[in-house]
């Protein structure tokens, strides 16, 4: 090499071998090498130019372009180390070399592009460089990595040298005008995009030339881009229509030429220029004022109105609405002085003759559309809002009562909610009053006729409009409220459709916090009546339907503290009631209770007092009540059985821990003292009940403890509630007891609930030597558990729940509990429940070992467990015996159906195969696990699932016709999913799908039928124009 035989000359010597390779060899290494040498102090930047000076005046273009493009690299990699002397004479050394051969020209303008992000660039050079750039290059001739160039250097001058660019005055902007005009890159036009709104929002000169740059950037409006397949760049149509807009809408300068092109834009039958021109218009109307849309303001209300009456896209309606709303809302922002028009005043005035007729039309055709334009108007501002408020209630107050059929007055009354609803908007801010003021009386009494309707429909608008109603200040007088109150009793009692009921609850819940005396002297009480009487209603309502009417309703109600220390004694009464009727309808009473109790504790956390109210008499009043079921004198009364059936004590758990999730520390450790020694020790005292019939041990061993031990879920659900920070009395006592009870016990519900328990409490345990003690003896005592013996199932049930205890907070030992499930898996008595177990460990448990309840659950836990795990299950299965394969694909798919969708795609091809198989396994489980894995995997993978389109649909196919109707559902929705396939490799099997679809057409069940119908129809369309 050149460069090497001139090494031996000294550094200038290697300096011109480099020169030489690069220039003359045609290689561009030798740029790196100049480069090192530079930033290792070998040579100078001037030893370079002297270097380059033969070729810099060589008579051939291509040598003087190639000597150029070295030296400019080098200052790109350099241009930091350069003083300002040698920026100035290199930067005047460009300037000159912009007259030379168009073939020179892009080196130039690369190094001249590295010297404009020089720091040290003296001051008048950045001028001095634009203005040679101006008059000396043609930019819209060159390729468009130099014309990207000539922008970047334009954006690093504005960005340093704005006070200097800004002396050129307008013939700055008229050098870039020259400089953009006929660009078409996307690439390029971004960076022109964003050199103009600088220009313009950092208050450049534009002078004469506020048309030349409209028209040099409006001529792109609409954007019309399509971006070619697999573009690297990654630039779409949006990126340049958000630019382009945001330089359209930048200054009122432009109005005068950009609203004729937007109603002309609007007007058209293009689609998508209506949707940029409407969304274009509401991003103008945040800049301009009123003098910029006056003498337009017509034609925009007649392009507005026409797109939505006359719009068949919903899409162009919501965004010409939108346009409206920005149009009126810039209208009002106006300040105006003695000698102006009030053009809001004007404007809305068109808008309500233009609409007004049409709220009277007998058919009511453009009723709609009517409503829609006057409350996206008026939802503009507080003006606006009473301006047409108060001319449109009052007619539609008229309407209603001349339109006797309930779909015209629900219409009605709906635009009327809209109105209503706009109140709210603007009621902060509302100093006048309210616009509704004079149509109270006539309002009230059409939303109190409409809950008397026999339509559900029209009943529930008007339950939806008096509760807007009943929020708004001043529009209810106490009459009215009371009329209100009792209208929404008769439909929570008497309302013969659920719809209704359900509506009148949810208003109930919504105003009893600014209404609650109200409510507590007439809903609550008259609630309490009717629970507390016996006696059939006289339309035949089975009484069991009316109690748990009154029983939602309490809990709904109970949205403020005083009506919750009201409501929460009545639902308590009726938890103590003996029960009536079978055992069934009497478990179903009970369960009702306690699911609005929990409704009631979900409520209440919201407020500190209520929270604590609610903890200290609901709490307290659950343990007696079952301490006393529990008790053998009650054992066998049926209140005593009733209570501690397991559905029972279930729907108690989540009242306990939603009433102690939010309790502050202080509180959570004063309660922890009463309620843990109550279970440890027997501590009764601070239960309601005064005396009690013998002594309360549940940890004792010994038959007659075992409707006792079953109250553990109680403590289960309160101890694993507690804040991380609150300390539990005894808890190494705790944890000895519950371990051992877990381990012992032969009632499943009840070592379930121990183990759980513990689970929890060794979740949150601090880490340590403690910890690492007791999770050694939790070893020894599950293998010991595991050996052969009738509890084997109660050590698998603690194993599982320790081993997600320990995987939510990633510690150590939890991979070694996950190696002793794995090789669970193999055994035949417990391998089928260890592989279900794989399910405990990845999903969200609804009552332990969730972030709500104050566990320690790690970010990507599932991840994680997925990475180290997911290998050694699938090679598990590879090596186990056909009598256990299916526990390792049941355990597999449990694992992936609650693996996030983004890492299951990303690892779907190396596990396609073996979930391909689980669809073959008998197990139905296994079948459903893997389909509802599946469906959503056909929309997000489709090009790894087309490769084995024949397998799915064969499989597919065949499991539409298993007995097990949850998994011909899943198999039917994944059919019905396959279609987002490429079309390509799905058309050959069409005919075979619809021919097979045909027979769970006539399944015996409606939600088979119905999933069949609906995959049958996509597979119809398959393939058909527009798909």
């Amino acid at each position: 090499m050149a460069a090497a035989a001139a090494a031996g000359e000294g550094p200038g010597g290697a300096l011109r071998g480099c020169v030489r390779d690069f220039v003359a060899g045609q290689r561009d290494g030798p740029a790196a090498e100049v480069v090192a040498g530079l930033k290792a102090g070998t040579w100078t930047i001037l030893e370079i130019v002297e270097a380059l000076g033969s070729c810099l005046e060589n008579t051939d273009p291509r040598t003087r372009g190639r000597s150029l493009q070295l030296l400019s690299q080098v200052l790109l990699q350099c241009h930091s180390m350069l003083h300002v002397e040698e920026v100035t004479h290199l930067v005047l050394f460009y300037e000159n070399r912009l007259k030379d051969h168009h073939l020179v020209i892009p080196a130039v303008l690369q190094g001249l592009g590295a010297l404009s992000m020089c720091e040290v660039l003296a001051p008048g050079l950045a001028v001095s460089v634009l203005k040679a750039v101006f008059q000396e290059v043609h930019v819209q001739s060159l390729l468009q990595l130099d014309r990207h160039t000539v922008y970047s250097i334009i954006t690093n001058f504005m960005r340093t040298r704005e006070e200097e660019l800004k002396g050129l005055g307008a013939d700055f902007t008229f050098g870039f005008i020259q400089v953009m005009d006929g660009e078409k890159d996307p690439r390029n036009l971004l960076v022109a995009f964003q050199i103009v709104r600088d220009l313009i929002l950092k208050g450049y000169v534009l002078g004469p030339f506020v048309e030349e740059l409209f028209e040099v950037t409006s001529c792109y409006f609409p954007v019309d881009f399509t971006p070619p397949p697999n573009d690297p760049h990654g630039i779409q149509r949006e990126d340049l229509i958000v630019s382009l807009r945001a330089v359209l809408a930048s200054t009122p300068q432009f109005a005068e030429f950009l609203l004729p092109l937007l109603i002309e834009k609007m007007d058209s039958e293009v689609q998508s220029a209506k949707l940029d021109s409407l969304q274009t218009l509401s991003a103008c109307c945040a800049v301009y004022g009123q003098k910029d849309l006056q003498d337009f303001l017509p034609s925009l209300w007649s392009s507005l109105r026409r797109e939505v009456f006359q719009t068949a896209s919903e899409k162009v309606e919501a965004e010409a609405l939108a346009a409206l709303h920005a149009l009126a809302a810039c209208l009002a922002r106006s300040v105006l002085s003695s000698d102006t028009k009030d053009l809001l005043d004007t404007f809305l005035s068109s808008i309500l003759q233009d609409c007004r007729h049409h709220l009277c039309e007998p058919d009511m055709k453009l009723v709609w559309p009517s409503a829609k334009l006057l409350q996206a108007a008026a939802g503009s501002s507080l003006r606006a809002n009473h301006r047409l408020t108060s001319s449109v209630v009052p007619l539609l107050l008229e309407q209603y009562h001349q339109h006797p059929q309930s779909s015209q007055r629900r219409t009605i009354l709906e635009m009327l909610l809209g109105f209503l609803e706009l109140q709210q908007k603007w009621e902060q801010e509302a100093e006048d009053e309210s616009p509704l003021l004079c149509s109270r009386a006539p309002l009230c009494s059409v939303l109190f006729a409409a809950l008397t309707e026999p339509s559900v429909q029209l009943q529930l608008v008007g339950i939806r409009a008096l509760t807007v109603l009943g929020t708004l200040p001043g529009l209810l007088a106490p009459p009215d409220m009371e009329l209100v109150v009792d209208h929404l009793t008769r439909l929570v009692l008497h309302a013969e459709d659920p719809q209704s009921c359900t509506a009148a609850m949810e208003a109930a819940g919504s105003l009893a916090p600014l209404y609650p005396q109200a409510f507590t002297g007439h809903m609550v009480q008259r609630l309490a009546e009717e629970l507390q009487s016996e006696r059939e209603e006289a339309s035949g309502r089975p009484q069991d339907s009316l109690r748990t009417r009154c029983l939602q309703a309490l809990a709904a109600l109970s949205t403020h503290p005083g009506i919750v220390r009201e409501t929460v004694p009545v639902l308590l009464q009726c938890l103590q009631q003996e029960p009536r009727g079978s055992k069934p309808a009497a478990t179903c009473n009970v369960v009702a209770v306690c699911q609005s109790l929990q409704r009631v504790a979900v409520q209440c956390q919201l407020d500190t007092e209520s929270c604590w109210y609610y903890h200290q008499t609901v709490v307290p009043c659950l343990l007696a009540v079952t301490v006393q079921a529990a008790m053998p004198e009650s054992a066998h009364a049926p209140l005593g059985e009733l209570l501690l059936e397991e559905g029972i004590l279930t729907a108690m758990v989540p009242i306990i821990s939603a009433a102690t999730t939010h309790l502050c520390p202080e509180l959570a450790a004063q309660s922890a003292s009463q309620v843990v020694p109550l279970f440890l020790d027997g501590e009764l005292s601070f239960l309601p009940q005064a005396s009690w019939p013998c002594s309360f041990q549940p940890f004792q061993g010994g038959q007659h403890r075992a409707a006792q031990r079953r109250l553990l879920i109680l403590l289960m659900a309160f101890v694993c509630s507690l804040p991380r920070n609150v300390p539990i009395p005894q808890q190494d006592r705790l944890l000895q007891e519950l371990l051992a009870l877990s381990c012992s016990c032969n009632c499943p519900v009840t070592a379930t609930a121990a183990a759980k328990g513990f689970a929890g409490l060794v979740n949150k345990y601090p880490a340590g030597q403690q910890l690492d003690q007791l999770l050694e003896m939790v070893v020894d005592r599950i293998e010991a558990g595991l050996a052969e013996g009738p509890l084997r199932p109660q050590a698998l049930t603690l194993l599982l729940w320790v081993t997600k205890a320990l995987v939510l907070r990633y510690h150590p030992l939890s991979s070694c509990l996950t190696d002793k499930l794995l090789g669970l898996l193999g055994d035949a008595e417990l391998g089928p429940a260890v592989a279900d177990g794989f399910s405990l460990l990845m999903a969200d448990s609804p009552d332990v070992l969730h972030k709500g309840c104050h566990a320690d659950v790690r970010l990507m836990f599932r991840q994680r467990f997925f990475t180290d795990n997911v290998p050694r299950l699938v090679q598990g299965f590879h090596a186990a015996g056909p009598g256990v394969k299916a526990n390792f694909l049941k355990g597999l798919s449990h694992v992936l159906n609650h693996l996030p969708r983004p890492v299951l795609v990303t690892e779907l091809p190396t596990l396609l195969s073996l979930l391909l198989e689980a669809l073959s396994c008998p197990d139905r489980v296994v079948q459903l696990s893997t389909l509802r894995c599946l469906q959503p995997l056909l929309l997000e993978a489709p090009q790894v699932l087309s490769l084995h389109v024949d397998t799915l649909v064969t499989k597919f196919l065949s499991l539409t016709s298993s007995p097990a109707m949850a998994v011909r559902i899943a198999a039917l929705q994944c059919v019905r999913a396959l279609t987002g396939l490429p079309p390509p490799a799905l058309l050959p099997y069409k005919p075979q799908v619809i021919r097979a679809l045909a027979k769970p057409l006539d399944d015996m069940k409606r939600l088979v039928r119905k999933e069949a119908v609906v995959a049958r129809g996509e597979w119809f369309l398959l393939g058909s124009p527009g798909r």
